[in-house]
Protein backbone atom coordinates (compact mmCIF):
# COMPACT_ATOMS: atom_id res chain seq x y z
CA UNK A 1 0.00 0.00 0.00
CA UNK A 2 1.35 3.53 -0.92
CA UNK A 3 -0.13 6.59 0.71
CA UNK A 4 0.13 9.73 -0.78
CA UNK A 5 -1.57 13.89 -0.04
CA UNK A 6 -2.37 16.03 2.28
CA UNK A 7 -2.12 14.71 6.46
CA UNK A 8 -5.46 14.24 8.33
CA UNK A 9 -4.66 17.07 10.88
CA UNK A 10 -4.88 19.38 7.97
CA UNK A 11 -8.37 17.50 6.67
CA UNK A 12 -10.64 17.45 9.68
CA UNK A 13 -12.93 19.92 8.99
CA UNK A 14 -14.09 18.78 6.04
CA UNK A 15 -16.86 15.76 5.39
CA UNK A 16 -14.27 12.82 4.75
CA UNK A 17 -15.35 10.90 1.75
CA UNK A 18 -13.89 7.81 0.27
CA UNK A 19 -13.71 6.49 -3.59
CA UNK A 20 -13.10 3.21 -4.55
CA UNK A 21 -11.29 3.25 -7.79
CA UNK A 22 -9.50 5.24 -9.90
CA UNK A 23 -10.76 5.15 -13.55
CA UNK A 24 -11.62 8.02 -15.32
CA UNK A 25 -14.89 8.60 -13.49
CA UNK A 26 -13.09 7.71 -10.00
CA UNK A 27 -11.01 10.28 -10.58
CA UNK A 28 -13.08 13.02 -11.81
CA UNK A 29 -15.53 12.42 -8.92
CA UNK A 30 -12.71 12.49 -6.33
CA UNK A 31 -11.09 15.61 -7.72
CA UNK A 32 -14.95 17.27 -8.10
CA UNK A 33 -15.28 16.21 -4.25
CA UNK A 34 -11.57 17.58 -3.54
CA UNK A 35 -12.40 20.79 -5.30
CA UNK A 36 -15.68 21.87 -3.15
CA UNK A 37 -14.16 20.92 -0.25
CA UNK A 38 -14.41 17.63 0.65
CA UNK A 39 -11.58 15.68 2.42
CA UNK A 40 -11.27 12.99 0.24
CA UNK A 41 -9.09 9.36 0.01
CA UNK A 42 -9.45 8.15 -3.40
CA UNK A 43 -8.18 4.15 -3.01
CA UNK A 44 -7.20 2.48 -5.93
CA UNK A 45 -6.33 -1.74 -5.79
CA UNK A 46 -3.93 -2.08 -8.62
CA UNK A 47 -0.49 -0.26 -8.78
CA UNK A 48 -1.25 2.37 -11.08
CA UNK A 49 -4.17 4.99 -11.86
CA UNK A 50 -6.62 4.19 -14.89
CA UNK A 51 -8.91 1.10 -13.99
CA UNK A 52 -9.46 0.44 -17.28
CA UNK A 53 -7.04 2.82 -19.00
CA UNK A 54 -4.42 0.86 -17.23
CA UNK A 55 -0.94 1.53 -18.88
CA UNK A 56 1.12 -2.09 -19.62
CA UNK A 57 4.89 -0.90 -20.28
CA UNK A 58 6.34 -3.41 -21.51
CA UNK A 59 10.26 -3.76 -23.52
CA UNK A 60 10.02 -0.16 -24.21
CA UNK A 61 6.55 0.33 -25.38
CA UNK A 62 3.62 2.17 -23.85
CA UNK A 63 0.09 0.13 -24.15
CA UNK A 64 -2.81 1.74 -22.85
CA UNK A 65 -5.11 -0.36 -21.87
CA UNK A 66 -8.65 0.91 -22.76
CA UNK A 67 -10.43 4.12 -23.24
CA UNK A 68 -8.58 5.93 -26.09
CA UNK A 69 -10.68 8.11 -27.95
CA UNK A 70 -11.47 11.32 -26.29
CA UNK A 71 -14.62 12.79 -27.97
CA UNK A 72 -15.87 15.46 -25.43
CA UNK A 73 -12.93 17.45 -23.53
CA UNK A 74 -15.06 19.95 -22.53
CA UNK A 75 -16.30 17.28 -19.96
CA UNK A 76 -12.53 16.89 -18.58
CA UNK A 77 -11.98 21.19 -18.72
CA UNK A 78 -14.54 21.42 -16.29
CA UNK A 79 -13.00 18.96 -13.75
CA UNK A 80 -10.00 20.88 -13.75
CA UNK A 81 -11.68 23.97 -14.04
CA UNK A 82 -13.75 23.18 -10.31
CA UNK A 83 -10.27 23.47 -8.88
CA UNK A 84 -9.14 26.60 -10.83
CA UNK A 85 -6.95 24.98 -12.88
CA UNK A 86 -6.79 24.11 -16.64
CA UNK A 87 -6.41 20.85 -18.49
CA UNK A 88 -4.06 22.09 -20.05
CA UNK A 89 -1.96 22.59 -16.95
CA UNK A 90 -1.75 18.86 -16.60
CA UNK A 91 -2.04 17.53 -20.20
CA UNK A 92 -2.03 17.75 -23.72
CA UNK A 93 -4.96 16.70 -26.16
CA UNK A 94 -3.82 15.94 -29.79
CA UNK A 95 -6.44 16.02 -32.49
CA UNK A 96 -6.83 12.79 -34.29
CA UNK A 97 -8.13 12.92 -37.94
CA UNK A 98 -9.78 11.15 -39.63
CA UNK A 99 -11.45 10.17 -36.40
CA UNK A 100 -11.96 6.42 -37.93
CA UNK A 101 -10.49 4.55 -40.95
CA UNK A 102 -13.10 2.20 -41.69
CA UNK A 103 -12.74 -0.77 -44.06
CA UNK A 104 -14.42 -3.61 -45.46
CA UNK A 105 -13.37 -7.24 -47.43
CA UNK A 106 -14.71 -5.82 -50.45
CA UNK A 107 -11.85 -2.86 -50.42
CA UNK A 108 -14.46 -0.53 -49.49
CA UNK A 109 -12.98 2.36 -46.93
CA UNK A 110 -14.63 5.38 -45.57
CA UNK A 111 -12.87 8.35 -43.52
CA UNK A 112 -15.06 9.08 -40.67
CA UNK A 113 -14.12 13.10 -40.19
CA UNK A 114 -15.26 16.03 -38.89
CA UNK A 115 -16.12 18.45 -41.64
CA UNK A 116 -19.40 17.94 -42.71
CA UNK A 117 -18.58 18.65 -46.64
CA UNK A 118 -15.58 16.17 -46.47
CA UNK A 119 -17.53 13.31 -44.70
CA UNK A 120 -20.73 14.21 -47.37
CA UNK A 121 -17.87 13.65 -50.19
CA UNK A 122 -16.83 10.37 -48.73
CA UNK A 123 -21.23 9.30 -48.45
CA UNK A 124 -21.27 10.15 -51.96
CA UNK A 125 -18.50 8.02 -53.53
CA UNK A 126 -20.35 4.98 -51.67
CA UNK A 127 -23.86 6.07 -51.99
CA UNK A 128 -24.54 9.58 -53.68
CA UNK A 129 -28.40 9.09 -53.05
CA UNK A 130 -27.69 8.89 -49.42
CA UNK A 131 -26.48 12.65 -49.03
CA UNK A 132 -29.79 14.16 -48.50
CA UNK A 133 -30.26 11.07 -46.40
CA UNK A 134 -27.60 11.69 -44.39
CA UNK A 135 -27.88 15.47 -43.95
CA UNK A 136 -31.54 14.31 -41.77
CA UNK A 137 -29.70 11.57 -39.98
CA UNK A 138 -27.14 14.27 -38.69
CA UNK A 139 -30.07 17.02 -37.86
CA UNK A 140 -31.88 14.11 -35.78
CA UNK A 141 -28.91 12.81 -33.75
CA UNK A 142 -28.35 16.75 -32.90
CA UNK A 143 -31.39 16.73 -31.57
CA UNK A 144 -30.51 13.91 -29.53
CA UNK A 145 -27.25 15.60 -28.55
CA UNK A 146 -28.67 18.65 -26.74
CA UNK A 147 -31.73 16.13 -24.77
CA UNK A 148 -29.85 13.11 -24.64
CA UNK A 149 -26.21 14.43 -23.46
CA UNK A 150 -26.09 18.30 -23.16
CA UNK A 151 -29.32 18.38 -21.05
CA UNK A 152 -29.50 14.62 -19.18
CA UNK A 153 -26.32 13.47 -19.29
CA UNK A 154 -25.16 14.62 -16.07
CA UNK A 155 -28.48 14.46 -14.71
CA UNK A 156 -29.33 11.73 -12.25
CA UNK A 157 -32.21 9.54 -11.99
CA UNK A 158 -32.96 9.05 -8.61
CA UNK A 159 -37.33 7.89 -9.34
CA UNK A 160 -39.41 7.42 -11.85
CA UNK A 161 -40.79 10.67 -11.86
CA UNK A 162 -37.74 12.50 -12.85
CA UNK A 163 -37.98 9.66 -16.17
CA UNK A 164 -41.66 10.56 -16.45
CA UNK A 165 -40.27 14.49 -16.98
CA UNK A 166 -38.17 13.49 -19.87
CA UNK A 167 -40.42 11.02 -21.57
CA UNK A 168 -42.58 13.21 -23.77
CA UNK A 169 -38.91 14.56 -25.33
CA UNK A 170 -37.50 10.85 -25.82
CA UNK A 171 -40.55 9.30 -27.43
CA UNK A 172 -40.49 12.40 -29.69
CA UNK A 173 -37.35 11.25 -30.74
CA UNK A 174 -38.08 7.05 -30.57
CA UNK A 175 -35.98 6.20 -27.96
CA UNK A 176 -37.54 3.08 -28.20
CA UNK A 177 -35.76 2.24 -31.65
CA UNK A 178 -32.53 0.76 -31.84
CA UNK A 179 -29.82 2.74 -33.17
CA UNK A 180 -29.66 0.65 -36.28
CA UNK A 181 -32.89 1.04 -36.81
CA UNK A 182 -32.68 4.90 -36.65
CA UNK A 183 -29.83 4.95 -38.82
CA UNK A 184 -31.78 2.70 -41.82
CA UNK A 185 -34.74 5.20 -41.80
CA UNK A 186 -31.84 7.76 -43.30
CA UNK A 187 -29.66 6.11 -45.08
CA UNK A 188 -30.31 3.07 -47.25
CA UNK A 189 -26.66 1.76 -48.04
CA UNK A 190 -25.63 -0.81 -45.96
CA UNK A 191 -21.84 -0.33 -45.95
CA UNK A 192 -23.56 3.16 -44.52
CA UNK A 193 -25.64 2.43 -42.11
CA UNK A 194 -22.72 -0.03 -40.65
CA UNK A 195 -20.50 3.43 -40.83
CA UNK A 196 -23.41 5.36 -38.47
CA UNK A 197 -24.48 2.57 -36.17
CA UNK A 198 -21.60 0.90 -34.88
CA UNK A 199 -20.83 3.56 -31.99
CA UNK A 200 -22.24 1.75 -29.61
CA UNK A 201 -20.11 -0.80 -29.62
CA UNK A 202 -17.44 1.47 -28.11
CA UNK A 203 -20.04 1.70 -25.19
CA UNK A 204 -20.72 -1.95 -24.64
CA UNK A 205 -24.06 -1.59 -27.12
CA UNK A 206 -25.20 -3.90 -29.62
CA UNK A 207 -26.57 -1.32 -32.51
CA UNK A 208 -29.56 -3.66 -33.43
CA UNK A 209 -30.80 -3.17 -29.65
CA UNK A 210 -29.24 -0.45 -28.05
CA UNK A 211 -31.61 3.09 -27.49
CA UNK A 212 -31.23 5.25 -30.61
CA UNK A 213 -30.51 7.77 -27.74
CA UNK A 214 -26.87 6.47 -28.54
CA UNK A 215 -26.75 8.15 -31.84
CA UNK A 216 -26.00 11.61 -30.68
CA UNK A 217 -22.45 9.85 -30.12
CA UNK A 218 -22.01 11.08 -34.14
CA UNK A 219 -23.66 14.91 -32.99
CA UNK A 220 -20.92 14.81 -30.30
CA UNK A 221 -17.91 14.03 -32.45
CA UNK A 222 -18.82 16.29 -35.15
CA UNK A 223 -19.11 18.95 -32.74
CA UNK A 224 -15.62 18.40 -30.60
CA UNK A 225 -13.70 15.97 -32.86
CA UNK A 226 -11.33 13.30 -31.26
CA UNK A 227 -8.74 13.95 -29.77
CA UNK A 228 -5.31 11.55 -28.33
CA UNK A 229 -3.82 12.83 -25.22
CA UNK A 230 0.18 13.39 -25.61
CA UNK A 231 1.45 10.56 -24.14
CA UNK A 232 -1.40 8.20 -24.48
CA UNK A 233 -4.40 8.24 -22.27
CA UNK A 234 -2.51 7.39 -19.52
CA UNK A 235 -0.38 10.42 -19.11
CA UNK A 236 -3.79 12.53 -18.92
CA UNK A 237 -4.92 9.66 -16.23
CA UNK A 238 -1.82 10.68 -14.35
CA UNK A 239 -2.68 14.37 -14.89
CA UNK A 240 -5.45 13.96 -13.25
CA UNK A 241 -4.22 12.56 -10.32
CA UNK A 242 -1.59 14.78 -10.32
CA UNK A 243 -4.35 17.63 -9.89
CA UNK A 244 -5.92 15.56 -7.12
CA UNK A 245 -3.31 15.70 -5.40
CA UNK A 246 -2.57 18.89 -5.69
CA UNK A 247 -5.91 20.27 -4.17
CA UNK A 248 -4.91 17.97 -1.07
CA UNK A 249 -6.21 15.00 -1.89
CA UNK A 250 -5.09 11.10 -0.44
CA UNK A 251 -4.34 8.86 -3.17
CA UNK A 252 -3.82 5.10 -1.69
CA UNK A 253 -2.76 2.65 -4.61
CA UNK A 254 -1.72 -1.36 -4.47
CA UNK A 255 -4.29 -1.85 -2.08
CA UNK A 256 -7.41 -3.37 -2.73
CA UNK A 257 -11.08 -2.79 -1.31
CA UNK A 258 -11.89 -5.58 0.43
CA UNK A 259 -15.04 -4.71 3.13
CA UNK A 260 -17.72 -2.01 3.66
CA UNK A 261 -19.35 -2.37 6.85
CA UNK A 262 -22.84 -1.04 7.43
CA UNK A 263 -24.22 0.71 10.78
CA UNK A 264 -27.31 2.18 10.95
CA UNK A 265 -28.36 1.96 7.30
CA UNK A 266 -25.07 4.01 6.14
CA UNK A 267 -21.90 3.00 5.04
CA UNK A 268 -19.45 3.86 7.88
CA UNK A 269 -15.64 1.80 7.87
CA UNK A 270 -13.75 0.81 4.50
CA UNK A 271 -11.27 -1.49 4.95
CA UNK A 272 -8.57 -2.47 2.59
CA UNK A 273 -6.91 -5.87 1.62
CA UNK A 274 -3.75 -4.01 3.83
CA UNK A 275 -5.35 -4.10 7.35
CA UNK A 276 -5.92 -0.05 6.81
CA UNK A 277 -9.31 0.65 8.10
CA UNK A 278 -10.70 4.35 8.63
CA UNK A 279 -14.03 5.79 9.13
CA UNK A 280 -16.13 7.94 6.58
CA UNK A 281 -18.85 10.27 6.39
CA UNK A 282 -19.67 9.21 2.74
CA UNK A 283 -18.65 6.51 0.41
CA UNK A 284 -18.31 6.63 -3.66
CA UNK A 285 -17.98 3.31 -5.52
CA UNK A 286 -16.52 3.66 -9.15
CA UNK A 287 -15.43 -0.18 -8.83
CA UNK A 288 -17.43 -2.79 -10.80
CA UNK A 289 -21.12 -2.56 -9.54
CA UNK A 290 -21.77 -6.51 -8.99
CA UNK A 291 -18.34 -6.36 -7.30
CA UNK A 292 -19.72 -3.71 -4.77
CA UNK A 293 -22.70 -5.17 -3.73
CA UNK A 294 -21.92 -9.14 -3.69
CA UNK A 295 -18.20 -8.64 -2.19
CA UNK A 296 -17.33 -5.54 -0.53
CA UNK A 297 -20.77 -5.33 0.96
CA UNK A 298 -21.47 -9.24 1.03
CA UNK A 299 -21.92 -8.62 4.97
CA UNK A 300 -24.93 -6.64 4.30
CA UNK A 301 -28.19 -7.13 3.49
CA UNK A 302 -28.41 -4.66 1.43
CA UNK A 303 -25.57 -5.53 -0.40
CA UNK A 304 -26.99 -9.65 -0.71
CA UNK A 305 -30.38 -7.77 -1.81
CA UNK A 306 -28.60 -5.61 -4.28
CA UNK A 307 -26.55 -8.26 -5.85
CA UNK A 308 -29.45 -10.64 -6.67
CA UNK A 309 -31.10 -8.43 -8.28
CA UNK A 310 -28.22 -7.41 -10.46
CA UNK A 311 -27.46 -10.33 -11.40
CA UNK A 312 -30.55 -10.66 -13.33
CA UNK A 313 -29.44 -7.84 -15.21
CA UNK A 314 -28.21 -8.19 -19.09
CA UNK A 315 -24.41 -7.03 -19.43
CA UNK A 316 -22.15 -6.02 -21.84
CA UNK A 317 -19.65 -8.04 -24.06
CA UNK A 318 -16.43 -8.53 -23.41
CA UNK A 319 -13.15 -7.88 -25.50
CA UNK A 320 -10.60 -9.98 -26.66
CA UNK A 321 -7.75 -7.64 -27.15
CA UNK A 322 -3.61 -8.20 -28.00
CA UNK A 323 -1.19 -5.45 -27.07
CA UNK A 324 1.49 -5.46 -29.91
CA UNK A 325 5.09 -4.04 -30.76
CA UNK A 326 6.39 -4.02 -33.99
CA UNK A 327 9.71 -2.92 -35.77
CA UNK A 328 8.28 -2.18 -38.98
CA UNK A 329 6.56 0.77 -39.49
CA UNK A 330 2.61 0.57 -40.83
CA UNK A 331 2.22 4.04 -42.60
CA UNK A 332 -1.16 3.11 -43.98
CA UNK A 333 -2.75 2.68 -40.63
CA UNK A 334 -4.67 5.25 -39.12
CA UNK A 335 -4.81 6.10 -35.55
CA UNK A 336 -8.12 4.59 -35.30
CA UNK A 337 -9.37 1.93 -38.01
CA UNK A 338 -12.61 -0.35 -37.83
CA UNK A 339 -12.28 -3.46 -39.61
CA UNK A 340 -15.21 -4.90 -40.74
CA UNK A 341 -15.45 -8.72 -41.17
CA UNK A 342 -18.19 -10.54 -43.64
CA UNK A 343 -20.78 -10.29 -41.34
CA UNK A 344 -22.35 -7.35 -39.20
CA UNK A 345 -25.98 -8.06 -37.84
CA UNK A 346 -25.25 -11.77 -37.83
CA UNK A 347 -22.01 -11.50 -35.91
CA UNK A 348 -23.16 -8.84 -33.19
CA UNK A 349 -26.30 -11.61 -32.35
CA UNK A 350 -23.74 -13.85 -31.37
CA UNK A 351 -21.10 -11.88 -29.62
CA UNK A 352 -24.43 -10.61 -27.52
CA UNK A 353 -25.65 -13.71 -27.00
CA UNK A 354 -22.88 -16.50 -27.23
CA UNK A 355 -23.05 -19.49 -26.63
CA UNK A 356 -19.84 -20.35 -28.49
CA UNK A 357 -16.76 -17.68 -30.04
CA UNK A 358 -17.97 -16.91 -33.23
CA UNK A 359 -15.79 -17.86 -36.31
CA UNK A 360 -15.02 -14.75 -37.84
CA UNK A 361 -14.65 -11.23 -35.95
CA UNK A 362 -14.79 -7.49 -36.84
CA UNK A 363 -11.41 -5.60 -35.40
CA UNK A 364 -10.67 -2.44 -34.02
CA UNK A 365 -7.17 -1.69 -34.71
CA UNK A 366 -5.59 1.00 -33.04
CA UNK A 367 -2.13 2.63 -33.78
CA UNK A 368 -1.09 5.27 -31.43
CA UNK A 369 2.38 6.11 -32.33
CA UNK A 370 0.13 7.46 -35.83
CA UNK A 371 -0.47 10.76 -33.89
CA UNK A 372 2.59 10.25 -31.05
CA UNK A 373 5.47 8.31 -31.86
CA UNK A 374 6.78 8.67 -28.38
CA UNK A 375 5.59 5.80 -27.08
CA UNK A 376 7.50 3.28 -28.92
CA UNK A 377 10.85 2.50 -29.25
CA UNK A 378 12.45 4.86 -32.20
CA UNK A 379 11.73 2.96 -35.84
CA UNK A 380 8.89 0.86 -33.81
CA UNK A 381 5.44 1.00 -33.87
CA UNK A 382 2.75 0.16 -30.85
CA UNK A 383 -0.31 -1.11 -32.18
CA UNK A 384 -3.17 -3.06 -29.99
CA UNK A 385 -6.25 -4.88 -31.48
CA UNK A 386 -9.60 -5.44 -29.60
CA UNK A 387 -12.35 -8.29 -30.66
CA UNK A 388 -15.66 -8.08 -29.04
CA UNK A 389 -16.70 -11.37 -27.97
CA UNK A 390 -19.17 -12.93 -25.33
CA UNK A 391 -19.14 -12.36 -22.13
CA UNK A 392 -18.35 -15.30 -19.97
CA UNK A 393 -22.15 -15.88 -18.56
CA UNK A 394 -22.43 -15.90 -22.25
CA UNK A 395 -20.12 -18.26 -23.59
CA UNK A 396 -18.16 -21.06 -21.26
CA UNK A 397 -14.36 -20.15 -22.84
CA UNK A 398 -11.32 -21.52 -21.80
CA UNK A 399 -9.77 -18.13 -23.01
CA UNK A 400 -5.95 -20.23 -21.64
CA UNK A 401 -6.59 -22.17 -24.15
CA UNK A 402 -8.49 -20.61 -26.57
CA UNK A 403 -6.27 -17.01 -26.12
CA UNK A 404 -3.06 -17.87 -28.01
CA UNK A 405 -5.23 -19.66 -30.71
CA UNK A 406 -7.74 -16.75 -31.07
CA UNK A 407 -4.55 -13.94 -31.13
CA UNK A 408 -2.82 -16.45 -33.89
CA UNK A 409 -6.31 -16.37 -35.94
CA UNK A 410 -6.17 -12.32 -35.96
CA UNK A 411 -2.90 -11.70 -36.70
CA UNK A 412 -2.86 -14.00 -39.83
CA UNK A 413 -6.44 -12.19 -40.65
CA UNK A 414 -4.65 -8.95 -40.18
CA UNK A 415 -1.04 -10.05 -41.70
CA UNK A 416 -3.24 -11.93 -45.03
CA UNK A 417 -5.43 -8.22 -45.41
CA UNK A 418 -3.46 -5.10 -43.87
CA UNK A 419 -0.62 -5.56 -42.81
CA UNK A 420 2.07 -7.84 -44.64
CA UNK A 421 4.78 -9.72 -42.86
CA UNK A 422 3.22 -8.89 -39.34
CA UNK A 423 4.38 -11.92 -37.39
CA UNK A 424 7.68 -11.47 -38.65
CA UNK A 425 7.98 -7.77 -37.07
CA UNK A 426 6.31 -8.13 -34.16
CA UNK A 427 8.92 -7.75 -30.98
CA UNK A 428 6.71 -8.09 -28.12
CA UNK A 429 2.54 -8.50 -27.36
CA UNK A 430 0.45 -9.71 -24.38
CA UNK A 431 -3.28 -10.52 -24.05
CA UNK A 432 -6.66 -9.35 -22.07
CA UNK A 433 -9.04 -11.91 -22.20
CA UNK A 434 -12.32 -11.75 -20.73
CA UNK A 435 -11.01 -14.06 -17.78
CA UNK A 436 -8.86 -10.76 -17.48
CA UNK A 437 -11.81 -8.44 -17.13
CA UNK A 438 -12.85 -10.69 -14.46
CA UNK A 439 -9.73 -11.23 -12.55
CA UNK A 440 -7.79 -7.75 -12.79
CA UNK A 441 -11.26 -5.64 -13.13
CA UNK A 442 -13.17 -7.41 -10.71
CA UNK A 443 -15.88 -6.87 -13.70
CA UNK A 444 -18.88 -9.09 -13.41
CA UNK A 445 -18.99 -11.89 -16.15
CA UNK A 446 -15.75 -10.76 -17.62
CA UNK A 447 -18.25 -7.67 -19.27
CA UNK A 448 -16.08 -5.03 -20.45
CA UNK A 449 -18.35 -1.90 -20.27
CA UNK A 450 -20.56 -3.26 -17.00
CA UNK A 451 -24.89 -3.11 -17.53
CA UNK A 452 -25.38 -3.16 -21.22
CA UNK A 453 -27.01 0.09 -22.51
CA UNK A 454 -30.16 -0.93 -23.61
CA UNK A 455 -33.71 1.04 -22.71
CA UNK A 456 -34.69 -1.10 -19.90
CA UNK A 457 -31.18 -0.33 -17.96
CA UNK A 458 -31.10 3.61 -18.64
CA UNK A 459 -31.07 6.54 -16.79
CA UNK A 460 -33.97 5.27 -13.89
CA UNK A 461 -33.80 2.12 -14.88
CA UNK A 462 -29.91 1.62 -14.74
CA UNK A 463 -28.64 1.57 -11.14
CA UNK A 464 -28.94 4.86 -9.55
CA UNK A 465 -26.09 7.30 -8.69
CA UNK A 466 -27.14 7.19 -4.80
CA UNK A 467 -27.94 3.61 -3.92
CA UNK A 468 -31.75 3.69 -2.96
CA UNK A 469 -31.23 1.86 1.14
CA UNK A 470 -27.76 2.97 2.22
CA UNK A 471 -28.22 6.81 1.85
CA UNK A 472 -24.25 7.69 2.18
CA UNK A 473 -23.65 5.22 -0.92
CA UNK A 474 -22.90 6.29 -3.99
CA UNK A 475 -21.97 5.02 -7.46
CA UNK A 476 -19.78 6.87 -10.50
CA UNK A 477 -18.84 4.70 -13.72
CA UNK A 478 -19.92 2.89 -16.36
CA UNK A 479 -22.57 0.94 -14.55
CA UNK A 480 -24.49 3.78 -13.34
CA UNK A 481 -26.02 7.05 -14.95
CA UNK A 482 -25.03 8.17 -17.84
CA UNK A 483 -23.25 5.11 -19.07
CA UNK A 484 -19.82 4.01 -20.43
CA UNK A 485 -16.89 5.94 -22.22
CA UNK A 486 -15.05 8.51 -20.84
CA UNK A 487 -17.68 11.24 -21.65
CA UNK A 488 -20.69 9.08 -19.57
CA UNK A 489 -18.19 8.10 -16.62
CA UNK A 490 -17.04 11.85 -16.38
CA UNK A 491 -20.80 12.86 -16.83
CA UNK A 492 -21.55 10.27 -14.14
CA UNK A 493 -19.27 12.06 -11.76
CA UNK A 494 -21.04 15.12 -12.37
CA UNK A 495 -24.03 14.01 -11.44
CA UNK A 496 -22.88 12.08 -8.05
CA UNK A 497 -20.48 14.87 -6.97
CA UNK A 498 -23.86 16.94 -7.39
CA UNK A 499 -25.97 14.62 -5.31
CA UNK A 500 -23.26 14.72 -2.66
CA UNK A 501 -22.49 18.24 -2.25
CA UNK A 502 -26.55 18.95 -1.94
CA UNK A 503 -26.79 16.04 0.80
CA UNK A 504 -24.41 17.80 3.01
CA UNK A 505 -24.90 20.90 2.15
CA UNK A 506 -21.65 22.59 0.30
CA UNK A 507 -21.77 24.73 -2.71
CA UNK A 508 -19.86 23.22 -6.30
CA UNK A 509 -17.65 25.73 -7.37
CA UNK A 510 -19.20 27.55 -9.79
CA UNK A 511 -17.62 26.74 -13.53
CA UNK A 512 -18.17 27.46 -17.09
CA UNK A 513 -19.73 24.82 -19.03
CA UNK A 514 -19.62 24.83 -22.53
CA UNK A 515 -22.78 22.22 -22.98
CA UNK A 516 -24.76 25.14 -21.43
CA UNK A 517 -23.37 27.61 -23.69
CA UNK A 518 -24.20 25.37 -26.94
CA UNK A 519 -28.16 24.56 -25.28
CA UNK A 520 -28.02 28.76 -24.70
CA UNK A 521 -27.11 29.07 -28.83
CA UNK A 522 -23.45 30.40 -27.92
CA UNK A 523 -20.95 28.97 -30.40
Amino acid sequence: MTQYGAEKKNRAAAPKACVIGAGFGGLALACRLQAAGFAVTLIEARDKLGGRAYVYEQDGFKFDGGPTVITDPTCLEEVFAAGGRKLSDYAELLPVSPFYNLRWEDGTQFDYVQDGDALKEQIRRISPEDVEGYDRFYAYTQKLFKEGYLKLGSVPFLNFGSMLRVAPQLATLRADKSVYDQVSRFIKDEHLRQVFSFHPLLVGGDPFKTSSIYALIHALEREWGVWFPRGGTGALIAGMGRYFEDMGGRLIVGDPVVRLSEEGGRVREVETRSGFKERFDTVASNADVMHTYAKLLSGTERGQKAAKQLAKKRYSMSLFVIYFGTNKKYEDIQHHTILFGPRYRELISEIFGGPELPDDFSLYLHRPTATDPSLAPQGHEAFYVLSPVPHLGKADIDWETEGPKYKERIYRYLEERYMPGLREHIVTDHMLTPQGFRDDLNSHHGSAFSLEPVLTQSAFFRLHNRDDVLKNLYFVGAGTHPGAGVPGVVGSAKATARLMAEDFGIALPQTPSAHDDILAGAR
